[in-house]
Formats: structure tokens, sequence, C-alpha cells
């Protein structure tokens, strides 16, 4: 190739690999025209053991056909952009194993930073923790989305205190009979959802009648919320309550099941859920929730990353939104 532009081959590495020290523009002209004729690409993993950079960011994440991630996995590739970085993606489904897996995968990788959005369990996670410690050490930049370990900062949800402020605003729109569905339990984003809303209930003097635990997803919300109505059918008080769920694909799945039943919402149930989610936008009634800035927080990470703030920390807290399915 730097035979064809009628150059060294220094002078060629020097167009081609993005070096500081570059030579005339016409004589980058002759290399890049060279290069497109004879079909060449640079070598990529070549180029990063050179500059120490990979031009790579991995991203983790729980469940990507969850609008939830896919939103925030959006923001992430916003806030990388300008900088020419390629994002790397996998999805493992809340696995603790399989994450690890996916960290030791992107470091293999030489990826220059890995991002992790997803509740943690309440459990300790040890061997994360140590991949995560051991990739800062050799460089590597981490930003944790949700609940970040003591040693790699990134975005900290206020999940408890959201929960609370959307209780408050049920509150004050006249609800008093409410049931939870909570998700799983050893996950702490559901627990934080669920504590912080029956804890406001219960300084309030208005004590939940029930919440129900499941998977942590739509069919969770489904089968939970079926299991409910069957029951309060055969008691007939399923009629005026308020049903808060830690998550909007939960909400999503219990919506189905009310519906399913020959209910109405907001008439016979009404609804809430948390994070809203894009999807919400195609459902009726418009479903009340905890917003959080989602797409905001992805590129909040891959800025965090891209800038070398690896303690750092940012807390967020979502904004409840009140909408048609818990009008009274």
């Amino acid at each position: 190739m730097a035979d064809e532009a009628g150059v060294s081959l220094a002078t060629a590495s020097r167009v081609l690999n993005g070096s500081a020290r570059k030579p005339a523009e016409e004589i980058s002209e002759k290399v890049r025209a060279a290069a497109q004729k004879l079909g060449y690409f640079p070598n990529a993993q070549a180029q990063a053991l050179a500059r120490a950079s990979t031009k790579l960011i991995g991203l983790v994440v729980h469940d990507i056909a969850d609008p939830y991630f896919s939103s925030i996995a959006r923001g992430v590739q916003k806030g990388i952009q300008a900088n020419g970085i390629q994002l790397l993606l996998t999805s493992t489904g809340g696995e603790a194993d399989r994450e690890a897996l996916a960290v030791r995968a992107f470091m293999s990788h030489r990826t220059d930073a890995i991002i992790l959005s997803g509740s943690r369990r309440f459990s300790e996670d040890h061997e994360l923790a140590e991949l995560l410690e051991s990739y800062q050490t050799n460089g590597g930049q981490v930003a944790m989305i949700g609940q970040p370990f003591p040693a790699t900062g990134g975005i900290q949800l206020d999940n408890e205190g959201a929960a609370s402020e959307l209780a408050g605003e049920l509150l004050k729109a006249g609800h008093r009979r409410f049931v939870v569905l909570a998700g799983n339990p050893d996950y702490m984003t559901a627990k934080h959802r669920a504590d912080g809303f029956t804890g406001k209930l219960k300084r309030s003097g208005v004590p939940v009648e029930t919440a129900l635990y499941g998977a942590f997803s739509r069919e969770g919300g489904y089968l939970a919320m079926g299991d409910y109505l069957d029951q309060a059918e055969s008691q007939e008080t399923a009629n005026q309550i308020c049903v808060f769920c830690v998550s909007d694909v939960m909400a999503l799945g219990a919506i189905r099941a009310i519906r399913e039943r020959g209910l109405r919402i907001p008439e016979d149930v009404a609804i809430a859920g948390f994070d809203d989610i894009p999807t919400l936008g195609d459902v009726t009634p418009s479903i009340s929730t905890a917003r959080l800035p989602l797409e905001e927080i992805g590129r909040l990470a891959g800025e965090m990353v891209v800038a070398h703030s690896n303690s750092k920390l940012v807390v967020m807290t979502g904004t409840p939104v009140l909408r048609e399915s818990t009008e009274r």
C-alpha cells in the first residue's frame, strides 16, 4: 500500500493510524486514495497496542429487550459518539456468573471502559468486584448504573426516595387501598422501591393491604397480579385498589391480567409503575409512574468513562408523574 502511494511505510502508518505527526495534506490524500483502492483497513488490534487504546467501550445490561435498558444503551451511545468510540453490548439476564464472564470478555478485548447497568443482588458479588478492581488497577475505566460498588463510582439511583414521593402523590390523589407488586426482593432495586413506597404509606397511617413477590419482569407482574385478582374475586375486594408495581414492565404485565378478568383501569383497579419507559407512550390509559431520565443516565455514564472519572459518584432520583391510570 505504501508502494502504491509512493511513500515510506512510516509515512503511510502515520496517516492511517492517526499519528500526531501528520505529513502534508497532499501526501495524506495519496495514502488514503491508495488505501481505498487496495481495500486496506488499519489493524485495530495493532493500533490499540501502539496507542494503549482500542476505542471500544463494553456495556453490560440485564436484558436488552427491556425498554429500560435499551433506553440507557441509547444514552450511552450518545455520550461516547463524539469521541469516535464504538460500543460493545452484552445482555446477561441478571445472572451474576454471566456478568462476570461478560466483564472478563471485555477485559480480554482490551476495552477502554466497562459500564454495567442493572440491579445488584444483596448477596456479596466478590468475583465481579475483584474483576472490576483489577481492571481499574490496570487503567480501565468503570461506571456502574444502579448500585455502584464503593471502588467504582458511577450513577446511583435513589429508588427508595422516588418511590416514597410517588406514594405521597397517590395519597394526595385520594387513594387509600394499596397493593404492591414487589418483584424479586433479592434485587436491591426491587426492594428499595417497595420499601420506599410502603414506608411512606406506613408513616402516613395507611397500611399496605398486601405485597406480592415474583420475577422482576413483565411475566412476573402478570402472574402476581393474576394471583391477587383470583383470590380477591372470591372475597369481592378487588375494586378500588391502587396497585404499585416496582417497574413499568411489571405494570404492563399486571395490566394484561387486569383486563383478562374484565376489570377497568382506573375505575376498578388503579395502577402505577416505575421508570417511565418509552413503551408507556403506547398504552391506554396513560400510566402513572416515577420518571427516571433513562437516556440522560446512560449519556452521563458514557461521558464519565470517556473523561476518566473512575471514582465519580452521581446520585439521581425519579420524579412522580400521575396520569390517567390512577385518576379518581
